[in-house]
């Protein structure tokens, strides 16, 4: 969503939940899912950049076992909005909806977009329509701020290429601000995974201080000098997916590894899911890297995959899952800060 130029705030892109297809309820699941929504935000937060509209912040969807429907979990619950700002213009969803809204995209007036028609699987869905709360996470999203749409509008054909200088201006030429002062989307307008114009803006994603609390308490009560961080991708719903590898050139975030040209190597089935011995090699080899003085293995008694990210960032090493775009958020953060870090399985033609 956004607001016209003619107030402070001016672009909101609402992000949806893109997971695997699993109903599993766990870690893993929650891992993809918001790798997945980082990704989207990205991409949206450099296309609200050249659209020259200010980024409404949504929540992050997530869903909380036994809760049956999605749960919208604020933004700066995990992450600080103030330091997007150096950036580009950006504001809260509940800020936006309870001092905005109401005089700039007031009830009567809230028009969704989508690229074109979308059929409803429940019941109640139009014909010709966005059906932009149809279903879960959608419906669950929009009625936390007790949105409903009035009308639906189709952009078609235009596309978020945020590298071609025509795609932007034939957006602002067709939604001008002073008529649309939002946009309001049933989707992301980016793609996933990350496109490589806007893997640089993670340096702009600083955890608030809820999260980095947690994770340097985790650190000192737990471990001593230097420690490597790694991230595994096992399990039912992993080896499943990997079962697909060979069928494109591309898997989920494998362009962070393999470059978005595949000029670094295909995807195959070990480095989607390494077997034991090699994870085992690689640690090692790690642990003699780093000069570690301890060999031990930790994590947390509890779930939490945004402190686990948090203190991967913050490793002194750091393998990861080329595949996973869980792995792919804590890569990002690391090379921003200028750390250290390897895939397993993986040696691009570099190093050969």
């Amino acid at each position: 969503m956004g607001c016209s130029k003619n107030t402070p705030f001016e672009n909101d892109e609402r992000l949806f939940d893109v997971a695997l297809n699993s109903t599993k309820h766990g870690q893993r699941t929650m891992q993809s899912r918001f790798g997945n929504q980082a990704d989207h935000f990205l991409g949206a937060l450099g296309f609200a950049k050249h659209l020259d509209r200010t980024l409404i912040l949504p929540p992050w969807v997530e869903y909380q076992w036994p809760n049956p429907k999605s749960v919208q979990v604020p933004f700066d619950r995990y992450f600080k909005p103030e330091a997007l700002q150096d950036y580009h213009r950006v504001i809260t969803m509940e800020k936006f909806m309870k001092e905005l809204a109401p005089t700039v995209w007031p009830p009567g007036k809230r028009m969704v977009f989508c690229y074109q028609a979308r059929e409803a699987f429940y019941k109640g869905g139009k014909k010709n329509d966005c059906n932009a709360k149809d279903g879960n996470p959608f419906g669950p999203f929009w009625d936390t701020f007790n949105i409903d749409f009035d009308r639906s509008e189709f952009y078609s054909p235009l596309y978020f290429d945020t590298t071609n200088p025509h795609e932007i201006r034939r957006w602002k030429e067709r939604y001008d601000p002073k008529k649309y002062p939002v946009l309001a989307f049933t989707g992301a307008p980016a793609a996933f995974p990350v496109q490589q114009q806007h893997v640089k803006l993670h340096r702009f994603l600083k955890w608030s201080d809820f999260i980095e609390k947690q994770a340097d308490e985790f650190i000192k009560d737990n471990i001593n000098g230097v420690f490597v961080g790694i991230h595994l991708r096992r399990g039912s719903d992993w080896e499943n997916a990997c079962t697909h590898v060979g069928a494109g050139s591309h898997m989920f975030a494998s362009p962070q590894c393999l470059g978005y040209n595949n000029e670094y190597g295909h995807v195959t089935k070990e480095l989607c899911m390494p077997a034991e011995e090699s994870i085992i090699k690689q640690v090692k080899k790690a642990v003699k890297r780093t000069k570690a003085s301890t060999i031990k293995f930790v994590k947390q008694k509890e779930s939490n995959p945004h402190v686990d990210l948090a203190i991967l960032g913050k490793a002194d090493y750091y393998i990861g899952n080329c595949i996973s775009s869980f792995s792919a958020f804590a890569k990002r953060e690391r090379d921003a800060a200028g750390k250290s870090s390897e895939f397993w399985s993986f040696k691009s033609i570099h190093d050969e």
